[in-house]
C-alpha cells in the first residue's frame, strides 16, 4: 500500500493509466509525458506532441468535441499545464463528458534543466481547475488513486482533472516516431477511419 505522502513513478503511473485502454484516444504533452506514454507502448490512438508546449489541453478539448463517442485522455506536465491555464475555464465551460486531463506533477521543467515550477512552491493546479469549474478535479498520491483515474477516464463522466504527484527522476528517453505528417496521417485514419482517406 502507498503512504498517502509518497511520490509515485511516473512509468508507473502512465502504464496503469493506459492499462486495458481499448479504444482510448490519448494526447501526451511536449517532453517526459511523451516519453512516458512511448515506453509504455506506441499505438496509433497516442498523438505525442513534438512541440506546441500548452497546448495539450486544448488539443484535448478540441478531439473530445469533435468525437464525443469516444474517451480521450491527456498526459501532459505541470510545467505544459501552467503555460495553458485559460484552457481549463475554457473546458470548465464547454463540460465534454469524454475528457479527462492528468498532469504529472514533478514540480520541474525536466526539458530544460530541471528548473522547479510553481507547484513546487505550492500552486494548485487541481484548484484551480476546481475554481475554473471542473467538478471532478483531485490531487493523486496513491497506486489506488491512479487506477480510479484510470477508470474515469473510460467511463465519460467529465470533464476530470487529476493532478498526479511523481518523482522527479530523470529516465532514458523512449521516443515515438518524429514524422509529423506520420503521426498526424496514422491518427486521422485511426480516430476516422476509411473517412480520413477522403477528407
Amino acid at each position: 500500500m502507498s503512504h498517502p505522502n509518497a511520490l509515485l513513478h511516473r512509468r508507473d503511473v502512465v502504464v496503469e493509466l493506459l492499462r486495458d485502454r481499448g479504444e482510448l484516444l490519448v494526447i501526451a504533452g511536449l517532453g517526459a509525458p511523451n516519453w512516458d506514454v512511448s515506453a509504455a507502448g506506441d499505438h496509433p490512438n497516442n498523438f505525442p506532441l513534438w512541440g506546441a508546449m500548452g497546448a495539450a489541453a486544448m488539443m484535448g478539448l478540441g478531439l473530445a468535441l469533435a468525437q464525443p463517442k469516444r474517451n480521450v485522455l491527456v498526459i501532459t506536465g505541470d510545467g505544459e499545464m501552467l503555460m495553458s491555464l485559460g484552457a481549463l475555464a475554457t473546458i470548465a465551460v464547454e463540460r465534454p463528458p469524454n475528457l479527462t486531463i492528468v498532469v504529472l506533477d514533478n514540480e520541474r521543467y525536466g526539458e530544460t534543466g530541471m528548473q522547479k515550477t510553481h507547484t513546487a512552491d505550492g500552486v494548485d493546479l487541481a484548484g484551480m481547475a476546481l475554481a475554473a469549474g471542473i467538478r471532478t478535479s483531485r490531487i493523486v498520491r496513491t497506486e489506488q488513486e491512479v487506477t480510479a483515474i484510470r477508470d474515469l477516464a473510460h467511463q465519460a463522466k467529465g470533464p476530470a482533472f487529476a493532478l498526479i504527484k511523481i518523482n522527479p527522476e530523470a529516465l532514458p528517453f523512449v521516443m515515438p516516431p518524429a514524422d509529423g505528417v506520420i503521426l498526424t496521417t496514422r491518427f486521422r485514419q485511426s480516430v476516422l477511419g476509411d473517412e480520413a482517406l477522403y477528407n
